[in-house]
């Protein structure tokens, strides 16, 4: 029997065109000319914890993740990047501040690349030809990351605050003494914590050089906010097809961040659609708990390996034209949930019901389909 259509499409019909940049390799994984948006995040752990930033690299991989990166602020942390570097599931990049030696020390440990804030490494102009060399015979890009709270002091003097362009400026300043020593394995970070702020760096940036670029808006608060304004910044330029790398920097766990930044990227069609709900916001017509119905799908799908659209309404208004539009679908009222799979009401169960019934549905849906095509659009 031929796989069934879930019926998905590809992308959606204004997937975005992308800014052509320059190409670098983070161990296996393509960053830029071209290559697939890639979604990174940070580990929480000390890194002189070996087993938990591993353990916890394990749980960014399964997430989605893919790339990592872990603080190097001690010497001991340095010596624990061989170890991570060699077991981590994911590529390592390492993030240096205020020493410089660090950055030859995880060149050395196997990392495959380093993140410098030129900003507040120790006369770090003065060490970009020994670090450029480094890099150049191991293979290892070098991210340079600027950001609002550790701007150049020289810089903001100039501009009185960190503006675009004073990031800008310290961005391309920092480049250009790279590439005085022929190194441009470059990919350039801008962040600051307000997304206008980051939306017109990140334009100008894209306008001044062709080095693949990281988004980010530093510090972007809590789950909901932090989301919020990541999705607006990180939306924006996207659409305008700047971008090659995301990190969405919530105060939350690291896998949290990685799933918002997979959801952004899933909803500009930049990423293969996996599972997606959706569900009323509720109002005086419901006669269910739609939030609590909408948490238990969600849940109760985490992690099916197939792409599937599921519609959860509160009621008729909107019911049936939702699961018309969605593979798997949920109208209910009167203490019982028409389930439709298609369009097609194919039974009504009682209220408690709804959950089971749905995944019964979704596996009868899929029971054709191999598991390795999960993730991607029919």
């Amino acid at each position: 029997m031929p796989p069934t259509d879930l019926g998905l499409p590809t992308s959606p019909p204004s997937t975005p065109v992308r800014r052509l940049s320059r190409q670098i390799r983070v161990g296996d994984v393509p960053v830029g000319g071209g290559a697939p948006v890639t979604v990174q995040t940070m580990t929480t752990t000390p890194t002189t914890d070996v087993d938990a930033t591993l353990q916890q690299i394990a749980e960014i991989t399964a997430a989605g993740c893919d790339i990592v990166r872990v603080a190097v602020p001690t010497q001991d942390d340095a010596d624990a990047l061989p170890a991570i570097a060699a077991k981590s599931t994911l590529p390592v990049i390492a993030d240096i501040h205020f020493q410089p030696r660090y950055v030859f020390a995880a060149i050395d440990a196997g990392c495959a690349a380093v993140r410098v804030n030129p900003g507040n490494i120790k006369r770090f102009d003065d060490r970009v030809a020994d670090i450029a060399q480094a890099a150049a015979a191991a293979g290892v890009p070098i991210r340079i990351g600027v950001n609002a709270g550790s701007l150049d002091p020289r810089l903001l003097a100039k501009h009185g605050s960190a503006t675009p362009r004073a990031l800008v400026e310290s961005a391309l300043w920092e480049a250009s003494l790279f590439e005085e020593h022929g190194f441009r394995d470059l990919k350039i970070a801008v962040k600051h914590h307000d997304p206008m702020t980051v939306i017109t760096a990140n334009r100008l940036l894209a306008d001044a050089c062709d080095y693949p670029l990281h988004l980010g808006v530093t510090e972007a608060g809590p789950a909901l906010q932090g989301s919020v304004k990541s999705a607006v910044a990180f939306g924006i330029l996207l659409a305008e097809g700047i971008g090659d790398t995301i990190r969405v920097s919530l105060s939350t766990d690291p896998v949290e961040q990685v799933k918002a930044g997979i959801h952004i990227l899933q909803s500009l069609g930049l990423r293969p659609r996996r599972l997606e709900i959706v569900s009323c916001p509720g109002c005086g017509r419901l006669q269910v708990d739609i939030h609590k119905l909408a948490n238990q799908v969600e849940a109760a799908f985490d992690g099916f390996p197939h792409p599937l659209r599921i519609a959860v309404m509160g009621c008729v208004v909107n019911g049936p034209g939702e699961a018309r539009e969605a593979d798997l679908g949920v109208s209910c009222g009167n203490g019982k949930g028409q389930i439709f799979v298609r369009g097609q009401v194919v039974r009504t169960v009682p209220a408690s019901q709804v959950v089971d019934t749905l995944i019964d549905e979704a596996l009868r849906l899929t029971e054709h389909l191999p598991t390795d095509q999960a993730g991607e659009s029919p």
